[in-house]
């Protein structure tokens, strides 16, 4: 397949499930259930911390998580208390259990109250072309508070060669705005140019295929390869691409 019928192929397939269809299996539709900007933002960064696995599951446990919350995400981050911390405790999804749940919320406490919230964070340490450091710094900033050594493990560093593609994913969801219903594009400080694909093994093994990818294991060396080459498919908005690696992946089998 040459260039021209490859841009022309997956173009097709992005128009296919960019669409509000896609949200009806996607775990992108909990955010959906708000309208409030931080409500959107915590949500949405909850749902992609527990964003692997089958991803029923991962549903069912984000909107089990939700009524946690109480129904109102920054409300709860902000004005919990102890007590309202000790019914996180029996929440559990694979690895992330109700300690990690608590760790969460304080250090979005911590965000929002003293360094300006999710976004503000991210576009402090933006770079250019990417928001790979910006994750990294992110990161640092999310656990510069007493917390558990075992929760680092739930937010992935780019710097230490990770793909990070529950972040990524999550950042795809706030900035990009794709005028079909999907993604929110509620963060103005950042560009979709900016964003990077969400790389698993589903988008993974179809890069592979379609040779946009060589690399084998999926990394951060993968993830520069990768977006380099959806940079030169579309420099605007290289991610949108991740609707079809994702759906020729998980729901045509590619």
């Amino acid at each position: 397949m040459n260039k021209t019928d490859l841009l022309d192929f997956l173009n097709a397939k992005v128009i296919q499930y960019n669409n509000p269809k896609f949200i009806e299996s996607d775990p992108i539709q909990i955010p959906h259930q708000f309208s409030k900007k931080e409500d959107i933002e915590i949500s949405g960064f909850l749902t992609a911390t527990i964003a692997w696995g089958n991803r029923k599951s991962i549903i069912n446990n984000a909107k089990r998580l939700m009524g946690f919350l109480d129904g109102a995400p920054f409300d709860f981050v902000i004005n919990h208390s102890e007590i309202d911390l000790e019914k996180l405790a029996p929440f559990v999804h694979r690895t992330f259990n109700g300690d990690d749940c608590i760790q969460f919320i304080k250090s979005l406490k911590h965000i929002y109250k003293n360094h300006g919230g999710l976004e503000s964070v991210f576009s402090k340490h933006v770079e250019a072309k990417s928001l790979q450091v910006s994750i990294s710094k992110f990161k640092s900033i999310f656990f510069e508070i007493d917390h558990l050594q075992r929760t680092q493990k739930h937010i992935s560093d780019p710097v230490k060669n990770s793909a990070a593609k529950r972040i990524n994913m999550f950042l795809r969801w706030m900035v990009r705005n794709d005028n079909a219903g999907v993604d929110f594009g509620i963060w103005k400080s950042l560009s979709p140019s900016q964003l990077s694909c969400p790389l698993d093994v589903h988008s993974g093994n179809v890069a592979r295929k379609l040779g946009l990818l060589q690399r084998k294991q999926n990394d951060a060396k993968a993830l520069l390869e990768l977006d380099t080459a959806l940079r030169e498919l579309d420099a605007d908005d290289p991610v949108k691409y991740d609707f079809a690696l994702f759906g020729l992946g998980v729901f045509e089998g590619f």
